[in-house]
């Protein structure tokens, strides 16, 4: 195949689906969990999670990792409360299933999928999405992602999405970012220089 036509088909792939030149793998990296408590010196998960969660939610933490906020959403959310956590990594999934039962949390559903995918969830049943810098490593399948968070939310319901960065170290740039903005109810943040929002779903 020429170069030519490489270049067309490239161009006609769609935008969520055409991969960045940096590995895959760069992306899922997250902070060891034995550097927790010094994250939470600088990144107090209550601090961002707590105005927007409370007791006897339904919430879901998409690209949960190894459960940083996953747990304190499940205490703020209390036994009658549900969290669902969402992760690729299926060694973060396990490694979080044991930090629950440490804990004696059982009101955790967690999942090693895809955030393009969560037909587990059922439409229109939480009440919080966490989605911390979840789309900005995601190679392919972002608005597919953005759609499942659409369909999950309650119509009372709320998302804090957020970008950890931009290109080359991240997959989505400021086009893409006020694309999927507006798509939802912008109700705090959204410029592309804070890369976070809390947005609800649009009413028809």
């Amino acid at each position: 195949m020429s170069k030519e036509k490489q270049k067309d088909r490239v161009e006609k792939q769609p935008k969520d689906q055409i991969k960045s030149k940096w590995p895959d793998w760069l992306f899922l990296r997250r902070p060891p969990a034995f550097l927790d408590p010094i994250r939470r010196l600088f990144e107090p998960p209550h601090r961002l999670i707590g105005p927007y969660v409370k007791k006897g939610q339904v919430v879901a933490d998409l690209g949960c990792g190894s459960g940083y906020y996953t747990l304190p959403l499940t205490e703020l959310v209390g036994s009658e409360g549900k969290v669902y956590a969402v992760d690729l990594g299926k060694k973060c999934i396990q490694a979080l299933e044991n930090k629950a039962e440490k804990r004696s949390f059982h009101n955790v559903e967690a999942h090693a999928s895809s955030a393009s995918d969560v037909s587990f969830i059922k439409d229109r049943s939480v009440d919080f999405v966490l989605a911390n810098g979840l789309l900005c490593s995601m190679a392919d399948h972002r608005q597919s992602a953005v759609n499942e968070i659409k369909r999950i939310l309650k119509s009372t319901g709320q998302a804090y999405i957020s970008l950890g960065a931009g290109p080359p170290f991240g997959f989505v740039d400021r086009a893409e970012w006020e694309q999927i903005l507006e798509e939802f109810r912008v109700k705090q943040g959204g410029s592309y220089k804070e890369k976070w929002a809390v947005v609800s779903v649009k009413q028809d």
